[in-house]
């Protein structure tokens, strides 16, 4: 096992692997910029070290000064949490050149994924189905539009890149794809520095659901259910739940089946997730994050497994403890990502909590690092926290999450708490009827409604 783990991260996924770090009995080091410096993690860890500016590109996106805060600390593991360097392959490579654990996959698995095209090109060869589309990157008008032709419009023209829904057009006629391809090549380039595109079909009303895995880079993984993130805005997920209230036990083992063998065979290690679109009762691959999500306490709940701790483990050599029929589904779990934002316009607060009283009781539970007082810097995402909720049924866990929303105060700073209370009594979200779509519909009919 390690002896310390540097956390590269901050707020509420630094605390998180802060506290599965000590459950481990491992010491912790805590990185931080000066915007930071007061933040829970830091004050927690058994060491910090500031690492730069306010400037993420200066502090935690700052290689050489995290390789300098290993250095000084003796930290033996990095754990990247998500966002910042947990998809970048080159740091996870110089840290094993200094060696020092990242604790993730290998970094070849990082890159497969990272690139969309080659991500699809490795999901085929595993037997993970696929959007229909283009096999690679379109070279011109006249390769987009034979491919546009041969799937049937409209078409989505993707970033190779991309993620976060830039670099991403729809274009439901032909006439409309060569704008759409000259759009989305010059976000792409603007946004990644890569300008390559691929085309995929346009799913009319998906929902979004991923599976979450778990393997060990010795030939066995497991999958731990889905989780269903279709209440997006602007390709940003608000609202996870898991299981998916638009499956059922036998699509869920087939689909969990074909991912766990895929990752098996990849020889993956640590967790991932495998993202699909699902329309018709037919699943297809988008795209896997090989890190952990920021949704994974909604795995946890339903399945009493704590990912960051396997995670933990797994990166340090220990094989893959939990075999796929230890797997247990039980009722189920909500998650709803609490930003310091206006519920309506999403402009970001940023600013001090001058109240903070968070709900709990059973099956309540709160993800953050913020507490009364805490000044929510300028410079970051403006997550105040996350709150999951676990019941016997769906029904009980919506009653639950309510009762929790109303609860949950924050004063100082607006936050997205009351769209969470509409959403949690509206009858299409109470019945599961919701697709990608839903939730922006929803806010453009009420912005109507408002005039």
């Amino acid at each position: 096992m390690f002896d310390k783990i540097l956390i590269a991260n901050r707020g509420e996924i630094a605390l998180r692997i802060l506290r599965a770090a000590k459950e481990l009995g491992i010491a912790t080091v805590a990185v931080h910029s000066t915007a930071d410096s007061e933040a829970m993690h830091v004050k927690l860890a058994d060491e910090s070290v500031c690492i730069g500016p306010p400037a993420a590109r200066d502090s935690y996106l700052n290689i050489p000064s995290l390789l300098a805060a290993c250095e000084i600390t003796g930290a033996d593991a990095v754990h990247p949490g998500y966002g910042f360097l947990s998809e970048n392959a080159r740091f996870a490579e110089i840290l094993g050149e200094h060696n020092i654990a990242f604790i993730g996959p290998r970094p070849e698995h990082i890159r497969i994924m990272g690139d969309k095209i080659e991500a699809k090109r490795t999901a085929v060869r595993l037997g993970i189905p696929c959007v229909p589309g283009s096999p690679g990157a379109v070279s011109d008008d006249a390769e987009a539009l034979r491919i546009g032709a041969e799937i049937g419009y409209p078409v989505l023209v993707k970033a190779a890149a991309g993620g976060g829904g830039r670099g991403m057009k729809v274009a439901h006629t032909a006439e409309e794809l060569p704008g759409a391809i000259s759009t989305a090549k010059a976000e792409a380039k603007a946004a990644f520095g890569d300008d390559a595109v691929y085309l995929e079909k346009y799913l009319q009303k998906p929902r979004h659901i991923e599976i979450q895995v778990l393997a060990d880079g010795q030939g066995r993984a497991i999958h731990l259910g889905e989780r269903d993130c279709s209440l997006q805005r602007r390709h940003q997920k608000i609202w996870e739940e898991g299981p998916s209230p638009a499956l059922n036990a036998e699509q869920r083992e087939e689909i969990g089946g074909i991912v766990a063998r895929a990752m098996a065979e990849l020889r993956y290690i640590g967790v991932g997730t495998v993202e699909f679109l699902y329309e018709d009762g037919r699943f297809y691959f988008i795209e896997m994050n090989t890190r952990i999500q920021v949704e994974h306490p909604v795995t946890e709940m339903i399945t009493g497994i704590d990912l960051v701790n396997e995670q933990i483990k797994i990166a340090a050599g220990s094989p893959l403890t939990i075999a796929q029929e230890d797997v247990r589904i039980t009722g189920a779990a909500i998650e709803c990502r609490v930003n310091a934002e206006h519920a309506r316009t999403f402009t970001p607060s940023p600013g001090r909590i001058a109240y903070y009283h968070p709900p709990g009781g059973l099956g309540v539970r709160v993800d953050s690092a913020v507490y009364q007082g805490y000044v929510i810097p300028p410079f970051y995402d403006s997550l105040v926290g996350k709150l999951i909720v676990h019941g016997r049924s769906r029904t009980e866990a919506l009653m639950r999450l309510r009762r929790a929303l109303d609860e949950f105060i924050v004063d100082g700073v607006e936050t997205t708490l009351p769209l969470f209370r509409t959403l949690v009594r509206n009858t299409d979200i109470q019945n599961g009827q919701y697709d990608i779509h839903w939730l922006e519909e929803f806010l453009a009919a009420e912005a109507k409604d408002e005039k």
